[in-house]
């Protein structure tokens, strides 16, 4: 007996030939959708310049910027230098020497100077930004790395060592406080409207909570869902911490009232920076996989990620500078690809 489908006959219930039809549709529809979105995303989000870092050799950290002046400072810890970047001609002005692995950075507005933890040495050391010499040293221990200016208080606060937060006078250069950490702090953020400190801990895996008013530990929150917790950004206005985490690469979101983690979701491997976009609701991440991934807010606490850009290896630490809608991302000499910060508009 000759089977029905030799000929050409069809056992299926009525109706599912029609859904077996529209499905290609529907899945046409999907991946149309999503590539609709990841160009969206790189249109917001847009490569619009480069600027060279000759004669920069290794690891690229932490970058300030001079809104006045539009100076564009970069810590070049493998080279021992901090170069500066004139971000009106989108060219390289001059690269300051004289340092010992230089991590963290920051611009002081009111007094016209840029202070620079090092990795070794001195701790931190000040430099004049009119003509970039040196003004003063902190001594504070190995591993001073990130750096955090408190305009309101005119206080600098500095992560250094096993596991301490600093105050600095900036005028000065005393120290007026140390707050003792569980291990050695990677991001900070200052939140305005009170005296906390969040400070990253990667080793105790956890955030601590410091007032920067008594220098002293006033909670702790743990991090369970991953680990590696280097980077950090803040929502204060929504009381939300982002916590960028590299073991596995996820960010987690915590609620700042409660102390309790709210949201994760995977993100670039290997990143050291990452920063809230007020405005667009967005969240920029730059990995040193050699990507950068945005993320567009979706309901209250949902993030997912609207477009991947490559970059380059190494290529971890960037800023954002939300007066400018833009962001400096720094890529590392290797091999045929020249040191240089990559300049990318938020549309």
């Amino acid at each position: 007996m000759t089977s029905p489908l030799l000929r050409g006959e069809s056992r299926l219930a009525p109706g599912t030939l029609r859904r077996i039809q529209v499905r290609p549709i529907l899945v046409a529809a999907t991946i149309a959708f999503a590539c609709f979105q990841a160009a969206s995303g790189q249109t917001a989000f847009t490569l619009v310049g480069t600027i060279d870092l000759p004669g920069v050799e290794g690891r690229i950290d932490h970058l300030t910027v001079d809104m006045a002046a539009q100076r564009l400072y970069v810590a070049a810890l493998g080279n021992n230098t901090v170069e500066v970047l004139d971000l009106k001609s989108s060219s390289h002005a001059k690269s300051v020497p004289g340092f010992r692995e230089p991590q963290g950075i920051a611009f002081l507005p009111d007094t016209k100077l840029v202070a620079v933890a090092n990795g070794q040495g001195e701790g931190v050391q000040f430099i004049d930004a009119t003509d970039y010499h040196p003004t003063k040293a902190v001594r504070l221990g190995d591993d001073s790395d990130n750096v955090r200016y408190d305009p309101a208080a005119k206080r600098l606060f500095v992560g250094f060592g096993g596991g301490a937060l600093a105050a600095v006078n900036p005028a000065d250069g005393q120290v007026i406080g140390e707050a003792k950490l569980s291990g050695h702090p990677e991001s900070f953020q200052l939140e305005r409207s009170s005296p906390r400190v969040f400070v990253n801990v990667p080793t105790a895996d956890h955030i601590a909570v410091v007032d920067r008013s008594a220098m002293k530990v006033v909670a702790t929150w743990p991090v369970v869902r991953a680990k590696a917790n280097f980077p950090m950004a803040l929502d204060e206005a929504n009381h939300r911490l982002f916590i960028g985490c590299r073991q596995p690469a996820k960010a987690l979101i915590y609620d700042t009232t409660s102390g309790k983690e709210i949201g994760s979701f995977e993100i670039v491997g290997d990143t050291d920076d990452l920063f809230f976009d007020a405005v667009r609701k967005r969240l920029y991440v730059s990995g040193g996989a050699g990507y950068i991934d945005v993320f567009q807010q979706d309901g209250s606490n949902r993030f997912p990620r609207v477009a991947r850009l490559a970059t380059a290896a190494g290529a971890r630490t960037s800023l954002f500078v939300p007066e400018l809608n833009r962001s400096y991302l720094a890529v590392p000499h290797r091999g045929r690809q020249k040191a240089e910060i990559r300049i990318f508009e938020a549309r």
